[in-house]
C-alpha cells in the first residue's frame, strides 16, 4: 500500500473512465456528475479525503462525454492525475451559486442536453439548472453501477492487495485469542496490524465478538471477555486505495467439543452450496437458495453483496429476493459472500470471503485458513 498521496495507476484510470464513457453513451448522458466519493474516485483516479460519517451531496467530479475531460473539486494538486490539469480544479465555495457559475463556464455545460447525477439534494436540484440551462437532470447512478459492475483485471489486483492487509490483521487478532482476553483487545490488535500494513482506514470497527449461545443473531452481552468454549467471530476489513477488502472467520477458544465440530460440519456443507451458486449466468438469488438447499435458515445479514470501490450491487438479502432474482451473476463480478450457521448452546460460525465470478466458476480471492479440528 502506498504511503504517499498518489493518483491511481494511469492504466487503471483510463480503463475505468472508458467504461464510464461507454455507459454515458448507452444512457445518452452528455455530462455525468459524481457526488459520492467512490464514484468520484472511480472516474477521476484522485484519492478523496476520507471522513467518518456521511457527506451532503455536492458535485465532486464531472465527466464530459464529448471531450472526455474531468473536472474535480479540489483545493490542492497533490494526488491529482496529470490528465486533470489545474484549470479543471474548482475550490470550495461558501455560496453554492458561485459554484454553479464556475460549472456553467465549463466548455460544454451550456450545450449539454442530459446531465446525470449519482445523488441529489433538494437544494442542488434547484441549483443545477443554472449551471446546465439547456439540460434535463436525470438519474446517473445506473450508469455508474453498470460501469463498476464488472471489474478490470487491474482492479482485481488492487482488491487482492487490500485483502492481504485485512488477512494480516485477522492473523494478528487470532494470535491474541485466549481465555480472558477482551473483544476490545482483539479488535485493537486487528486494527493495529492493518494500520501497520499501510491501511489506517478500516471498513468496519466491529472487528471481534463472542457469538451468543442463546440467540442466532446476537452477540454475547456479558463483560465482552472471552471464555473457554466460546466461538469468537472476526471481521477484518480495510479501505485500501479506494477498494474494500474483507475477510471473516470464526475460531473456537480452547478444545473443540463434538457440538462445535458438528456446527463446523454444517458450515462446510453450506459453504460448498454457496460456491456452487457462484456460477456465471445464475441469478443472484441462488445464494439465498444455497442456504435453503442444505436446510440452513437465512441469516439476518446479507448473504452476499458486491465488492469494489465502495459497495457495488447486488445486495443479496432475504428481504430483497425479487431484486436478487432479476440480477444475473456475470464473469468479473466480485462478491463478499457470507456463511453463517448457529446452534443453541454452542454459538455461531461466521465467515466472509471475496469471491470472483469467473468464466468457468467461482474463484475465492481470500486466502486466510478456516478453522479445522486438530
Amino acid at each position: 500500500m502506498a504511503t504517499e498521496i498518489l493518483p491511481d495507476d494511469r492504466a487503471l484510470r483510463v480503463g475505468r473512465r472508458d467504461r464510464v464513457l461507454a455507459q454515458m453513451q448507452t444512457h445518452d448522458l452528455d455530462v455525468l456528475i459524481a457526488g459520492r466519493q467512490a464514484n468520484a474516485r472511480y472516474l477521476s483516479g484522485a484519492p478523496q479525503l476520507w471522513v467518518a460519517g456521511t457527506r451532503p451531496f455536492g458535485p465532486v467530479a464531472l465527466l464530459f462525454r464529448q471531450t472526455g475531460s474531468v473536472h474535480l473539486h479540489s483545493t490542492w494538486d497533490e494526488g491529482i492525475p496529470e490528465d486533470i490539469p489545474h484549470a479543471n480544479l474548482y475550490e470550495t465555495m461558501w455560496d453554492p451559486r458561485n459554484l454553479m457559475a464556475v460549472l456553467r463556464d465549463i466548455d460544454g455545460a451550456a450545450t449539454a442536453r442530459r446531465v446525470g447525477t449519482d445523488a441529489l439534494s433538494p437544494a442542488f436540484a434547484q441549483l443545477l439548472p443554472f449551471a446546465f440551462p439547456n439540460a434535463e437532470i436525470v438519474d446517473g447512478e445506473l450508469a455508474f453501477r453498470a460501469a463498476r459492475r464488472i471489474k478490470l483485471a487491474a482492479e482485481i489486483d488492487m482488491m487482492r492487495a487490500g485483502l492481504r492487509v485485512a488477512e494480516h490483521g485477522l492473523a494478528a487478532a487470532l494470535a491474541r485469542l485466549a481465555p480472558g482476553v477482551t473483544e476490545q483487545a482483539l479488535a485493537g490488535a486487528l486494527l493495529e496490524a492493518c494500520a501497520a500494513g499501510g491501511v489506517s482506514t478500516p471498513a468496519t470497527q466491529d472487528a471481534a465478538w463472542v457469538t451468543a449461545r442463546n440467540h442466532p443473531w446476537q452477540r454475547a452481552t456479558d463483560d465482552r471477555r472471552v471464555q473457554e468454549g466460546d466461538l469468537v467471530a472476526f471481521s477484518s476489513g480495510v479501505l485500501g486505495d479506494g477498494y474494500i477488502g474483507e475477510v471473516g472467520r470464526t475460531w473456537p477458544v480452547g478444545p473443540a467439543t463434538r457440538a462445535i465440530d458438528n456446527l463446523y460440519g454444517r458450515w462446510n456443507r453450506l459453504w460448498e452450496s454457496l460456491l456452487r451458486a457462484c456460477r456465471p449466468g445464475a441469478p443472484a438469488s441462488g445464494l439465498l437458495d444455497a442456504y435453503l438447499d442444505v436446510g440452513e435458515p437465512l441469516p439476518a445479514m446479507p448473504v452476499a453483496r458486491g465488492l469494489g470501490m465502495g459497495f457495488d450491487p447486488p445486495v443479496v438479502a432475504p428481504a430483497l429476493r425479487a431484486t436478487a432474482e432479476a440480477e444475473p451473476l456475470e464473469p468479473g463480478m466480485v462478491l463478499a459472500v457470507t456463511g453463517y450457521v448457529w446452534a443453541e448452546g454452542v454459538g455461531a460460525v461466521f465467515t466472509r470471503d471475496a469471491v470472483l465470478i469467473g468464466d468457468d466458476g467461482p474463484k475465492v480471492l481470500t486466502t486466510s485458513p478456516y478453522w479445522e479440528k486438530p
